[in-house]
């Protein structure tokens, strides 16, 4: 790929990430609590979510195939990876409700930035800048980089198993979250996936991971905020001190 092409690429997710900010200020992503009619065909959220995510597996080990990586480069992906095997494998089989309906337009919204922000992240990776020297395991950019990360993933997953546990004692419903971080903010797992994507831009210190850090806050926090304005106008009893995404913050 001709590097104008790849930046060409990198500076569309940046712009994207400005966008999808400003729009989900105003309007809420149809899927989950959100979800509605108007967005196109509806599939069950398992087939969504797996084959949604499946660009985030196999993209990048597919340029890793291709490219002559580095032990640093490999490192790189298994951290990666981390994240979206149990996102694209795991998380899909644990939905309280495998069929509950999903938008195909999401869906191939959520498809497309996953092929975009894979390419973007691991062709920097694999064959911009392609780090060699082990040393880098001891840099502090990648040790709090990848301690940011691990953070972020165990927030994340406790929050993800809070809510899990919450919807399979009642399905047909939502209720209060409590415990974790949630005694908090309304949207820890959010917090979580910003936090890991944090990390992953130190850890490679790259405008490729800057650029999804970006897009991540610019995803996660709207929703956030308008989740903590859904739990506030659902239940009267819903904690007046928690915040949305930053504990005693906003």
């Amino acid at each position: 790929m001709p590097l104008d092409i790849y930046y060409l690429l990198l500076n569309i997710e940046l712009i994207l990430a400005a966008v999808i900010f400003i729009l989900l200020s105003f309007i809420s992503a149809p899927y989950g609590r959100f979800g509605r009619k108007g967005w196109g065909q509806i599939v069950p959220s398992r087939i969504a979510w797996i084959v949604m995510e499946m660009p985030s597996l196999v993209i990048p080990i597919l340029l890793m195939i291709y490219s002559s990586f580095s032990p640093v480069s490999l490192i790189f992906l298994l951290i990666w990876l981390s994240h979206y095997f149990h996102r694209t494998i795991i998380y899909p089989f644990r939905i309280s409700d495998p069929q509950k309906p999903f938008s195909i337009l999401i869906l191939i919204w959520g498809f497309l930035f996953n092929m975009l922000n894979s390419v973007v992240n691991f062709y920097f990776l694999f064959f911009v800048r392609v780090i060699n020297d082990v040393s880098w395991f001891y840099n502090w950019k990648f040790l709090l980089g990848l301690s940011v990360f691990i953070l972020g993933f165990i927030l994340n997953k406790e929050s993800d198993a809070i809510l899990r546990k919450l919807r399979s004692e009642n399905v047909k419903s939502y209720s209060i979250p409590r415990g974790g971080l949630f005694r908090w903010i309304s949207a820890p797992n959010y917090l979580g996936e910003i936090l890991e994507w944090g990390g992953w831009a130190l850890l490679t210190w790259s405008l490729a991971g800057s650029a999804f850090f970006l897009f991540t806050i610019a995803n996660l926090v709207p929703r956030a905020i308008m989740i903590h304005k859904w739990y506030i106008n659902n239940f009267d009893e819903y904690p007046s001190s928690r915040k949305a995404i930053l504990p005693f913050l906003c």
